[in-house]
Order: C-alpha cells, then structure tokens, then sequence
C-alpha cells in the first residue's frame, strides 16, 4: 500500500473556532499531520506528493461557484475595511433544508461579508491566506489515491489535511473545505459502477451525506456519535435514507455519548453487513480517530485496539480501498491509533509508535 501527501497541505494555519459560544485555539493542528507520517514510516508504507491534478475533480463534486470563492475569500477579504486575520461568517442565509436540491443558486452579493455568510456553514471554518491552497493539495492527495486504487492497487492512503467530509457540494463546515472523501468516490466511479462510503469519523458525515443523497450508485453509511445534542445536530438521525432514486442507499448508525469498543463494534458489524448486501466494487472509508476515548472533541470511548479490529474486518471485505483521513485531534494519540488501524488492516505489526517528545 502507498500513502498521499502535499507539503503544501501543512500551510493551512487557522487561528480561531467557536466552540460551545466560546472562540477557542484550533484543534486542525500541523502537528496531527506529524503524527501520521511518523505511523506510516512505522510501517514502511511509503508517502508520495500527488500530481497537480487541477479543478476538475473538484468540479465533479462541488457548485462552481462555491469553488470560486475558496479561490478568491482571503483575497477578496483584505479589501474591507478592517479585515479579521481570517474569513469567518458573521450571518447564515436562510436555508429550508429541502434534499431534493443538490446545489443553492449562487450567492446574489458581491459582499466579501455576505459571501462568507453564504459558503461558510459555521465558525469552525476560519479560512486564512493559504486555507485554499492546503484544501486544493488535500483533495489532491484524496485523487491520488483514487486513481492507485483505479490503476489496480487494492488500496491506498491519503493523508488529507484539511478533512472534508462535512463539505456540501455548495458549503463549508467542521474545519472542512472540499469534500475529499466524495471526490474520491467520483474518480472510483469512473471504473467502478457501485461504490460505498463507510465513515467512522465521531461526527457524522453530512456533506458527503448530502451530495449522494439523490444517487444510488453509491451507498452512504456513517457511523458516529448521536446529533442530537452533538455535531452537527442538523443531519444523522436514523430516518435519513435517501431521497428519489437514492432512498435506501443512505445509513445512519448513531451512538449514544460514552459508547464504548463493545456497543460501538456491534453497530459497525451492521454498518459491513449493509454494504456486504449492496454488493460494491469498492469502498472509501472517511478514517476519523476523533472517536477516540482521549480525543478532547469527542464523546465516544474507543480503544487503539478497537481501531485495530476495525481495520481487520474492512480487509476482509476484500474491495479496493481507499482509505482518506479526517479527524482525530488528540496528538499524542493519533498516530498511534492510525498505526493500530492499518495494522489491523494490513494483518502486520509494526515496530511501536513513538509517541512525540
């Protein structure tokens, strides 16, 4: 197996988030990324740069004009007046929800401040000078290992940094700004005609839920702590199944707060049975470790060894894979749970995780 990553993905440095009314010190860290690598040189999986491969993936997932902006926000933010250090909503349009919409019109304002409002979901996505260009080389590590899983190997890894899969196709939210999950799944649809997405991230998996919602060709299942008084609290409930020719195709599998290895396993083994049914040609899985009984975001209480099991029954599905990265924000443990994971997965040990001094 191979692994993906851009350096460039490492100049995204936010500075700010509001958490619980309160406007804290980030959590999407460079040093998570640190971790990760070190838990890949573990195993001697090697990390490769992925090729510039432009807009058109994206183009594939996400509303033109949604991209616009990423490209241009910071930019156009130094021209008001008295600019914060990054681009962050002051207000949210109106929005009734309907799921049979894919994509909102364009935003009608030219305002760097109603345009904000309009593309940014919430305020845990601050977006600074190189916000756009560490989300491009994400999503480019995430297409990177899409097309080594459609060239033939049976998976591969891709370190994304920023995470994405609370991205709608017109909308940014949860530290995410495109959805590298989703345009993952719509490179391995070029060749594969029914694909599934397993998220085991502690939050539910709203933008990708979002942009297959309408689609049966690929099957959503997420696994993830209860929205109901967690985020994102709009989306994840068990009613969600899809719409039109997508009903059916959409999963949801909540778990109430404290849920431990056990409870949690018993619910995932549903989540593969669901997708053994569907009978795909191959799976994305969105790799939170933010389920972690250490990670100070969650409220789940997963074991490293949870995450080892975990990685064993998705091999044993035996379907190209491709494994993309998303939360997790505990540093001194992420790496030792994505080493525990792959471990499982890859059925090898690895020398133990030195832990950052």
């Amino acid at each position: 197996m191979r692994a993906y990553f851009a350096p460039e993905q490492l100049k995204h440095d936010p500075k700010q988030f509001m958490w619980e009314g309160r406007i804290v010190d980030p959590k999407d860290v460079k040093e998570r990324t640190d971790a990760l690598l070190r838990a890949l040189a573990a195993l001697n999986i090697p990390v490769y740069a992925p090729d510039d491969f432009d807009l058109s993936p994206l183009q594939a997932v996400h509303a033109q004009g949604y991209l616009d902006f990423l490209q241009h926000a910071y930019e156009h933010w130094q021209t008001l007046r008295n600019p914060g250090i990054e681009v962050l909503p002051s207000h949210s349009p109106y929005y009734n929800g309907r799921i049979e919409q894919l994509s909102r019109p364009e935003c009608p304002s030219t305002s760097p401040v109603a345009r904000a409002g309009y593309y940014l979901g919430d305020l845990s996505s601050p977006m600074g000078p190189h916000t756009w260009e560490s989300s491009l080389r994400s999503a480019h590590s995430a297409v990177a290992a899409a097309r080594a899983v459609l060239a033939g190997d049976q998976a591969a890894y891709a370190l994304c940094r920023p995470s994405g899969h609370h991205v709608r196709h017109d909308c940014a939210a949860g530290f995410c700004y495109l959805n590298n999950g989703a345009i993952a799944v719509q490179q391995l649809r070029e060749r594969f005609s029914r694909v599934a997405v397993l998220d085991i991230d502690v939050h539910h998996g709203d933008g990708t839920q979002q942009i297959f919602y309408g689609r049966s060709d690929v099957l959503t299942v997420s696994l993830h702590a209860d929205p109901i008084d967690y985020y994102p609290f709009f989306t994840g409930y068990t009613h969600e199944t899809g719409y039109g020719e997508g009903e059916g195709y959409n999963l949801n599998l909540p778990m109430p707060r404290g849920s431990t290895d056990d409870a949690w396993l018993q619910q995932f083994q549903i989540a593969c049975e669901r997708i053994a049914d569907f009978r795909p040609q191959a799976l994305m899985i969105a790799l939170g470790f933010d389920a972690h009984v250490d990670d100070p975001l969650g409220v789940l209480s997963l074991s490293d060894d949870c995450f080892r099991k975990v990685g064993a029954s998705i091999a044993a599905l035996g379907l190209p894979t491709v494994l993309v990265q998303e939360g997790g924000y505990a540093v001194d443990v992420i790496g030792a749970s994505l080493q525990a994971f792959l471990e499982g997965f890859l059925g090898r040990k690895a020398a133990p995780f030195a832990a950052i001094p």
